[in-house]
């Protein structure tokens, strides 16, 4: 599959999350939800695997790599996420989950020495004020209570631990580690270790078995895991985190976009100008690498 594709796929799957998210808040905490997730999703990567005979042996040191992948990209970066927009609209939450970009490129030259060119700086520059411009009129409206300030906190936590996932995903790649057995024992991984969290926490493993809930549910975890976290971990491999990562920049728009097609939100002038700006952006971190 091309770059192009993979790029695409991530961005206008993961664009669309942020709407499933919010149907997985209200009666099942959220640590719980995040386990009915990912024990989904790697069950489906189980069976994909035995189903193309894809070997799922693997010694000790590299199970040692897969638990650090499901810790930090699916355990802890969805804990924070989750929370986060329990406290925070989920505009907000992509502008702070945004910060990830900055992160990747930061944490790309520690431990990799990638140097980001400074083509590729202007871009997320553009990309960050064209975000900020089209969500600043719902931010405006936002008071920074204690509840907000926290929710803020968890996002950028989230994003933190997010960049990281991304470091072990693209270490592990540069190690010869496959894409799709790697993210079908990290899955595992975070699920478990998510229940061990659930469980200190004193949370009740309920469900909540309403049609909304399932099928956001479905859809986050064969689409917004398997298949999204495919593409872009595979594209993060090819073209590194620095780049990869401007997806979360393209995430809000594509959630924008649904948001005009499907609840009636007017387009304005933040909105066409702060989208100008992102996809500028997009244009010049991506150059010479589709």
């Amino acid at each position: 599959m091309s770059n192009t594709f993979l790029y695409i796929t991530t961005v206008l799957i993961w664009g669309s999350t942020w709407f499933a998210i919010e149907f997985q808040l209200g009666e099942v905490q959220p640590e719980v939800s995040v386990v009915y997730r990912y024990v989904l999703a790697s069950a489906v990567l189980f069976i994909w695997c035995k189903y193309r005979k894809l070997s799922l042996v693997f010694d000790v040191k590299t199970h040692l790599w897969f638990a650090a992948l499901g810790l930090l990209l699916f355990c802890l970066n969805y804990i924070m996420t989750y929370r986060a927009q329990v406290h925070i609209t989920s505009a907000l939450a992509a502008i702070v989950f945004s910060s990830m970009l900055w992160m990747n490129m930061g944490l790309a030259r520690v431990f990799f020495g990638v140097r980001s060119v400074p083509r590729v700086i202007l871009g997320a520059c553009l990309g960050i004020v064209g975000l900020a411009t089209i969500f600043a009129p719902q931010v405006e409206e936002v008071t920074l209570t204690d509840g907000v300030f926290y929710g803020m906190i968890l996002a950028l936590l989230g994003a933190l631990s997010a960049s990281c996932g991304n470091m072990v995903s693209q270490a592990a790649q540069k190690r010869r580690l496959p894409v799709v057995q790697s993210n079908t024992w990290g899955m595992l991984y975070g699920a478990l270790i998510t229940t061990v969290v659930a469980l200190v926490s004193g949370h009740e493993f309920n469900f909540d078995a309403t049609f909304t809930y399932i099928a956001s549910l479905a859809y986050l975890a064969l689409f917004g895991s398997v298949v999204a976290f495919g593409a872009y971990l595979t594209l993060l491999g090819r073209i590194g985190a620095h780049k990869a990562g401007y997806a979360t920049v393209m995430f809000p728009v594509v959630a924008l976009l649904l948001s005009m097609s499907f609840e009636g939100l007017r387009l304005d002038a933040s909105i066409i100008g702060g989208t100008t700006l992102v996809l500028l952006g997009n244009l010049l971190v991506l150059k010479r690498s589709t």
